[in-house]
Parts: structure tokens; C-alpha cells; sequence
């Protein structure tokens, strides 16, 4: 045969491999959280000051702008780095910020919904896990299943998205209609608590370091211990225990 032949022959074929490797991969995992304002008109909670109870007001409320709330929290973050601010997004969605974490190749889009808006955040919630499009979907809030029926959105997606709900009693009112949406509940509750967002952070960090439920829920409880001035055991106690 021929050499020189041969080799231009094969010259092309590094080339070409080198073309598929620098194909760019899969895009960043997404985190999706819905948050329901506190609002001591419009919900069933017990109420809190007027100021940090108005579920038109994000800027001041409990579950967004206060310090344990998703907006100041986030922003405080040595691992997250707000990248975007929407205002006004719709009638029922007051704010959405958008984050880039520092570490890792994830970005979190946080929703505002209106007080009054609660039963949309929540089908909302549904509907983005039904969905299958992120890897994470939260939701943070009063139990909104408490006070009203909605029904479920149906399955659309063989995609198996992680699960947060941090509400009073979240397990008995939201497990089972996660996993018929196709999600993957990491972390829930057994008890009446307090949603900061402390909770979601240090949830999030552990799940996305590829932690299971049993340490995502030790993190969380860790978190509210800090937060509530008791012991891990107790508040631990807070959150489901899962099945591995």
C-alpha cells in the first residue's frame, strides 16, 4: 500500500475526534422555588406583625425580605451570586431573582407569588415538578393545602426532580401527590415549623454535593437548630424521615 496514502487518509480523523470532544455538554442543573408571601389576611396562619404579614409586600415580608427570607438570604450567600432581578413578573408573581452558585455549575430561580396568590404558587410548584425540567423544585410557604383543595397536574415527564416542601406538616399534605407528579421528595415535614430560608440553603448544599435524604434532612435539621436555639435532636425532629 501506498504510505503516504495511508496517512493522509487517516490525517482528517484527529480532527474530527477533537470536534466531538469540544461539543458542549449537557447545560447547568436548575433549581425552581416558589414562595408564597405570608399574608395574615389572606391565609390560615397565625398572625404575625402587620409589616412582615403583607403578602403585597416583598420587600418587607417574612418568607422573603425579612432576614430568614429567600431574597436576603440568598443574597447574603458566600455561594450564591444574584445575577438577575425581575420586578413585577405578573399580576401573581411580584419579584424573581435569579442566582448562579460560586461552586458549582447550578443556577436558582426564586418566585415571589402574592399573598393572595397562594393557590397558583402551589399549582405552580406542581405543575413545574409534573414538568420534569428542573433538577430541583421547591416550595416555601404556609400549607396552602390546609385551607383549599387543588387538584394535581398530570404526569409529564419521566424525569424524577428532587422535592422540597417547607410548610407546617408538609409530608401528610404533599408526599404523595410528589411522587405521583414523578418527583423525588428530599425533604419534608412532620411538625408545625418555621420556613426560613436557611433551610433551603443548607438543604440545597447538601443535596447538591450528592448527599442523601437521611444527611439532607440532618442539614436541615442542623440549620434550625442554629436558628431556633435548640437541640439538633429536636430539630431534627422537624423534618420526615425518609426512606434511603
Amino acid at each position: 500500500m501506498n504510505i503516504p496514502r495511508l496517512l493522509l487518509l487517516l490525517a482528517p480523523l484527529p480532527l474530527m475526534v477533537a470536534a466531538v470532544q469540544a461539543e458542549p455538554g449537557p447545560g447547568p442543573r436548575t433549581i425552581k422555588v416558589f414562595v408564597a408571601l405570608c399574608d395574615n389576611e389572606a391565609q390560615g396562619i397565625v398572625p404575625v406583625p402587620a409589616r412582615i404579614g403583607n403578602g403585597d409586600q416583598p420587600e418587607a415580608n417574612l418568607y422573603w425580605g425579612c432576614s430568614d427570607g429567600l431574597a436576603s438570604y440568598f443574597k447574603r450567600s458566600s455561594r450564591w451570586q444574584l445575577t438577575k432581578t425581575e420586578s413585577k413578573v405578573s399580576d401573581e408573581i411580584l419579584v424573581r431573582l435569579h442566582f448562579k452558585h460560586r461552586d458549582a455549575d447550578l443556577l436558582l430561580t426564586a418566585l415571589a407569588y402574592r399573598g393572595t396568590a397562594i393557590k397558583a404558587c402551589v399549582r405552580d410548584f406542581e405543575a413545574a415538578l409534573a414538568s420534569g425540567k428542573d433538577a430541583l423544585v421547591a416550595y416555601l410557604g404556609h400549607n396552602g393545602l390546609m385551607d383549599f383543595a387543588l387538584d394535581p397536574p398530570a404526569k409529564g415527564s419521566d424525569q424524577k426532580p428532587a422535592a422540597v416542601v417547607l410548610c407546617c406538616k408538609s409530608e401528610a399534605y404533599f408526599r404523595e401527590r410528589i411522587t405521583a407528579l414523578g418527583g423525588q421528595p428530599i425533604l419534608l415535614t412532620d411538625q408545625f415549623m418555621y420556613p426560613g430560608s436557611f433551610l433551603l440553603h443548607d438543604a440545597v448544599e447538601a443535596w447538591r454535593q450528592g448527599k442523601s435524604r437521611g444527611e439532607v434532612r440532618t442539614a436541615a435539621g442542623r440549620a434550625y437548630a442554629r436558628n431556633q436555639k435548640i437541640s439538633v435532636k429536636a430539630a431534627t425532629g422537624v423534618f420526615s424521615k425518609l426512606d434511603e
